[in-house]
């Protein structure tokens, strides 16, 4: 009797241990969105959310299921049904209202991606912007798809209209919580589709808030949805023959897989990749331009992005702006100026990748490896680094590391250059600094990546300019914002008609 009473005592405490575990944790429960309405997934499996900025749990979710998936397919054929009978220029009204609210709510939406990645706020900040900026080119669908008409034959007219493909699906990466979701969310939806968004399981807090405002600024149910998960999830949106198009950002390794899978099951499909960028330094470059754009390009937001620069070859006698990007470098303060990384795993990852690198004989000019901030001890932070007399062959100077690492590799020529620059099995940027236009040119012209820059280190394109890289960094065909993104999440339909029998006939007619 005594046993069984202590045994009732010891689960009775396990039981108020998890509810005040969860009630100290910063935000709720993550749930899918289904049908205008949070559920939980219906799996027992559950993912807890760290912070990188501590290490402190935020919040948690349950794996979703094959049931949750089917469940979204439902309420979205109905609600997609009903939406594609809406004009193109009434859908955009509700991102009309979801641009205010964005900007109305962008110092909360701002807080949650700095709590979730790690970045600092003014980063955080600029996702938001990113984000009102990719509605406002939503809101501008109705001046650009206009379709066309002609008159091909005596009383011959032919037209063309596009319409939505259906149900599309996005699977977004950890580095933008927000913006990379902004990239189809918006403009699939306007174009006529229902979507279903999955959210990173290392960030899923942003897309939750994302839901309340798309349902706030109108949008009907059903027609924005979110499945959180892990791999099984991403499998079950590849093979279920419902959804008609995907889109992927992420690493190179499962772009490729989920290119595979999903094309095979009839699904299309454009799967953004990794990066390895590089940027040319001339000799002529402007010493203060040079230095501040490719310290912020390989140090913001922490060097987790696709557009970072990763590698710098300098063409020929550069150490004078080669010692002033080390200057800059040495201003940037981890916790204060220079988020976190994502994860213990991707600092052990980043750390090491340093470390083989200087084994192989590279010289490390800045050192971030065991970084601390503190107040922030259990954080996962890299300090800048800046790598010289690294060699192509190094993987410091081929693979993707993702973090505030450069490696510098010194060459004579720009054909050299250029060389190693093609030679790398991605595509995504390439940026060139100097004060000469036909050298820039020249550059621009060779360089082997589908984003080129000249005195930028960041050459991302604005809006109405498409983000789509080359090579590995990209599978499938047009870009994923954009004009581009018109043809991917919708299909044409071309009409002939005659109505005029004196018109005659030819063989056109």
């Amino acid at each position: 009797m005594i046993q069984a009473k202590n045994i009732i005592v010891f689960l009775s405490n396990i039981v108020y241990l998890k509810k005040l575990k969860t009630q100290i944790m910063l935000y709720n429960e993550v749930k899918n969105f289904i049908n205008g309405e949070f559920k939980s997934g219906s799996s027992n499996k559950i993912h807890t959310v760290i912070s990188p900025l501590d290490g402190s749990e935020l919040t948690t979710f349950n794996e979703s299921t094959m049931e949750d998936l089917n469940e979204i397919i439902t309420f979205a054929q109905k609600a997609q049904k009903a939406w594609q009978k809406v004009t193109l220029k009434e859908r955009a009204q509700v991102f009309y209202k979801y641009k205010q609210l964005l900007e109305k709510n962008s110092e909360e939406l701002t807080e949650i991606i700095y709590r979730e990645n790690g970045k600092i706020h003014g980063e955080a900040k600029a996702e938001i912007d990113k984000a009102i900026e990719l509605t406002e080119f939503a809101c501008s669908l109705p001046q650009l798809v206009t379709g066309e008409n002609m008159e091909v034959s005596k009383g011959v007219f032919c037209s063309s209209t596009r319409v939505g493909l259906g149900i599309v699906a996005s699977i977004v990466p950890f580095n933008f919580p927000t913006m990379v979701p902004h990239w189809t969310i918006v403009n699939a939806i306007a174009l006529g589709n229902a979507f279903i968004l999955k959210p990173s399981e290392a960030v899923p807090v942003s897309s939750q808030y994302t839901a309340k405002l798309l349902k706030e600024a109108g949008l009907p149910d059903g027609l924005f949805n979110i499945i959180n998960g892990t791999q099984t999830t991403v499998e079950n949106i590849c093979d279920h023959p419902a959804i008609n198009a995907i889109t992927f950002v992420g690493s190179t390794k499962v772009a490729k897989i989920v290119y595979q899978r999903a094309s095979q099951n009839l699904k299309q499909v454009l799967a953004l990749g990794g990066a390895k960028n590089h940027i040319l330094l001339l000799p002529d470059a402007h010493p203060e331009m040079a230095s501040s754009n490719i310290v912020a390009s390989m140090s913001g937001c922490a060097g987790q992005r696709c557009m970072a620069a990763a590698t710098l070859i300098a063409v020929g006698n550069c150490d004078a702006i080669l010692n002033k990007l080390v200057d800059d470098a040495l201003k940037i303060q981890c916790g204060t100026t220079l988020g976190a990384v994502i994860s213990k795993a991707a600092k052990e990852r980043i750390e090491n990748y340093i470390t083989e690198a200087e084994q192989q004989g590279a010289k490390i000019i800045l050192d971030g490896r065991n970084t601390i901030v503190p107040g922030k001890e259990n954080g996962f932070y890299v300090g800048p680094t800046i790598i010289d007399y690294a060699t192509a062959d190094m993987k410091i100077a081929k693979e993707e590391v993702f973090g505030p690492v450069l490696a510098i590799i010194r060459v004579n020529t720009i054909d050299e250059a250029l060389a190693i620059e093609n030679a790398n099995p991605y595509g995504n940027a390439c940026s060139v600094f100097t004060q000469s236009g036909g050298l820039a040119n020249y550059v621009t012209e060779n360089a082997s990546a589908g984003m080129c820059g000249v005195n930028i280190g960041v050459p991302v394109p604005r809006e109405p300019f498409g983000f789509g890289g080359w090579n590995e960094s990209r599978f499938g065909s047009g870009d994923i914002t954009g004009k581009s993104s018109i043809g991917f999440f919708t299909k044409e339909k071309k009409t002939t008609t005659k109505w005029n029998p004196e018109a005659g006939t030819n063989w056109m007619s």
